[in-house]
C-alpha cells in the first residue's frame, strides 16, 4: 500500500484506539429529505468537531460542509435507486474517482447487494471502483446493504457479504451488527465498521449496539439516524466516542450523554 493510501486511511482512524467514529449523512441519496436531515447544513454543523469522518454525497459536501473544515470525507459514489422502487439494489457508480480526487476525500464508498437481483452488477462495479481507487491512492469502503430484506442480517449472510467485498479489494467494510458477530469479523481480513441502521428505540440501545460491536472486533461505527435523530445529537456522538475510543461502558457512556444534555437538546457543545 502506497503512502497516499495509508495516509488517507490513517486520517479516519484514531492512532490511539485504532478505531473510528464515522458520521453518516448520505441517506438523502435514496431517502430524500429524511427526518432531521431536511436542512443538512444545520444538522451537520454542530457534529463535525466530534466526528472522525463524515460519510456524505458530493452534493451535500459542496453545499453543506465548509471547505476549511478538516474532517475526513468518505464520499458516497453509488446510487440510482430510491425508496420509491421495490428493488434498491439497482445501483451504479454515480461519482467518478477523478471527482473524488478533486474533492480531496479520504475514501469512497458504495453499496454491494449480495443475494439481491443486481448482485452481479454491484460486485463488478466494486471491483472496477477498487481498480480506479488503487490508481488514485483512494481507499474504497464496501457497504453490505440488504435493502428491505432485513431478515438476511445474520452472521452467515454478513460473513459472506463482507468476505466477498474484501476479496474484491475493498480496504474496509461497513456492515451490520448481528448475533455471532465475531464470525463475521474472523472471516473478513480488512477492518469492519458497524452501521447503526434505522433509529433504535432509545439512545441506550444505540450505545449498547456500539459497545457490543467494539467488544466483538469492529474497528468503529458509521452511524447516522441514531445520532442526528436523537433529541441530543452532540451528546449522543460524544457518548459514542467514549465507547469507541475510551473503552467506556454503557453506563459510563450514559453518564457522558446525560452530562451533555444540559447544553440544550440540539445545541453544539464546545
Amino acid at each position: 500500500m502506497d503512502w497516499g493510501m495509508e495516509n488517507r486511511l490513517a486520517r479516519m482512524f484514531s492512532p490511539g484506539s485504532r478505531n473510528s467514529v464515522m458520521l453518516a449523512v448520505d441517506h438523502g441519496y435514496f431517502m430524500g429529505p429524511t427526518h432531521h436531515l431536511e436542512d443538512a447544513r444545520t444538522t451537520i454543523a454542530p457534529l463535525l468537531p466530534h466526528a472522525d469522518a463524515l460519510a456524505v454525497t458530493r452534493g451535500i459536501l459542496r453545499r453543506c460542509v465548509p471547505s476549511q473544515d478538516p474532517v475526513p470525507i468518505v464520499l458516497r459514489v453509488s446510487g440510482g435507486a430510491t425508496i420509491l422502487k421495490d428493488d434498491l439494489s439497482d445501483e451504479k457508480i454515480t461519482t467518478s474517482i477523478r471527482e473524488a480526487a478533486r474533492l480531496n476525500v479520504c475514501a469512497v464508498a458504495m453499496s454491494v447487494f449480495v443475494g439481491a437481483p443486481h448482485e452481479h452488477e454491484s460486485l463488478v462495479h466494486l471491483g472496477e471502483l477498487v481498480d480506479q481507487g488503487e490508481e488514485a491512492g483512494i481507499p474504497v469502503m464496501a457497504i453490505t446493504a440488504v435493502g428491505k430484506e432485513l431478515e438476511k442480517r445474520d452472521a452467515r449472510y454478513l460473513a459472506l457479504a463482507c468476505r466477498v467485498s474484501a476479496e474484491l479489494g475493498s480496504h474496509l467494510v461497513k456492515t451490520y451488527y448481528c448475533d455471532d458477530f465475531p464470525k463475521v469479523v474472523e472471516g473478513c481480513p480488512v477492518p469492519l465498521v458497524v452501521a447503526g441502521g434505522p433509529k433504535l428505540d432509545s439512545d441506550r440501545a444505540a450505545l449498547e449496539l456500539a459497545r457490543r460491536a467494539i467488544d466483538e472486533g469492529a474497528h468503529g461505527i458509521d452511524m447516522g439516524r441514531n445520532i442526528w435523530q436523537s433529541d441530543h445529537p452532540v451528546a449522543m456522538l460524544k457518548a459514542l466516542r467514549a465507547i469507541v475510543h475510551e473503552k467506556a461502558t454503557v453506563r459510563e457512556a450514559m453518564d457522558v450523554l446525560d452530562g451533555e444534555k444540559v447544553r440544550g437538546p440540539r445545541a453544539a457543545a464546545a
